[in-house]
C-alpha cells in the first residue's frame, strides 16, 4: 500500500501529540512541526519509532513572518495537512499590545494560509487529500476576556469554509473540529476552583481528552469521511451546540 504522508502543526502540543499517537497507529508517515518544543518531538519519535513510519521533525516559528516559508520548503510528499499550531492570549480587548495582536494573526491565520498556498500543489497530485484545522469553540460563539483569540479562531472557522468550496471540484476536502475544554497543559492556566466552575457548566461534566480530538481527526482524514466537507464540528460534550 502507497505510504501516505500528513503534516502536522504544532505537533509537540497536548492536542498534536496525541492526533501524532493516532495517525502513526493508523500507518500514516508524519511530518512533526514545532516552534521551540524539541525535546518533546525528540521523545514522541521515540516513542513512536516501532509504528514502522517515517517521522520528520521540522522547525519553524509560524508566529514570525517567514516561518510558514520555512515550514512549506521542507515537505516533499504529501496527502493532508492538519493544522494544528495555536496559542492563547487572555485579556480585555484594551490590553492587547500590538506586537501580540500581530502575532496572534500571523500564527492563527496568516501562516494557515500561506502553508495552504504553498502545499496545495502537492495535495492536488493526490487521488484523494485532505485538510483539517483545529480552531476552537471561541471561534463559534466568542468569549469575554479572550476576543483576541475568539477572533483568530473564528477566521480559521471561515477559512476551513470557504476552502472547502474552492477544493471541492479538486477532490480535497477541507474541514474544522472546535474543541471545547480539552484537559493539556494550556489548562494548567486556571485554578482548581476555576477548573470546576468550568466542568460544571459542560452538560458532559468533564473536559475533553486529547484522544478524542484526535480521533475525530483520523476520521475526517479518512474515506469513512468522503463526503463531508466545509464542516465545523464541535467537540465539545454538549458546551455549545
Amino acid at each position: 500500500m502507497e505510504q501516505k504522508y500528513v503534516l502536522i502543526t504544532g505537533a509537540s502540543g497536548g492536542i498534536g501529540r496525541s492526533i501524532a499517537q493516532k495517525l502513526a497507529a493508523d500507518g500514516y508517515s508524519l511530518y512533526l512541526h514545532y516552534n521551540k518544543n524539541e525535546q518533546a518531538i525528540m521523545e514522541m519519535m521515540s516513542e513512536l519509532a516501532s509504528s514502522n513510519v517515517e517521522l520528520i521533525p521540522i522547525q519553524a516559528d509560524l508566529s514570525s513572518k517567514d516561518g510558514y516559508r520555512k515550514l512549506a520548503e521542507n515537505i516533499f510528499s504529501l496527502d493532508a495537512i492538519v493544522l494544528n499550531s495555536g496559542s492563547s492570549a487572555y485579556g480585555l480587548i484594551t490590553d492587547m499590545e500590538e506586537e501580540l495582536v500581530e502575532a496572534m494573526v500571523q500564527l492563527h491565520v496568516t501562516s494557515p494560509f500561506l502553508i495552504g498556498k504553498m502545499l496545495l500543489p502537492k495535495l492536488m497530485n493526490k487521488k484523494h487529500a485532505s485538510i483539517v484545522a483545529i480552531t476552537s469553540i471561541w471561534g463559534q460563539t466568542g468569549a469575554s476576556y479572550e476576543v483576541l483569540y475568539s477572533m483568530v479562531k473564528g477566521a480559521q472557522n471561515a477559512f476551513v469554509k470557504a476552502l472547502s468550496k474552492e477544493l471541492a471540484p479538486s477532490r480535497i476536502r477541507v474541514n474544522g473540529i472546535a474543541p471545547g475544554a480539552i484537559s493539556t497543559p494550556m489548562m494548567e492556566e486556571f485554578s482548581p476552583e476555576d477548573l470546576q466552575h468550568l466542568q460544571a457548566e459542560i452538560p458532559m461534566g468533564r473536559m475533553g481528552l486529547p484522544h478524542e480530538i484526535a480521533e475525530t481527526t483520523a476520521f475526517l482524514l479518512s474515506e469513512k469521511a468522503s463526503y463531508i466537507t466545509g464542516q465545523i464540528i464541535g467537540v465539545n460534550g454538549g458546551w455549545y451546540t
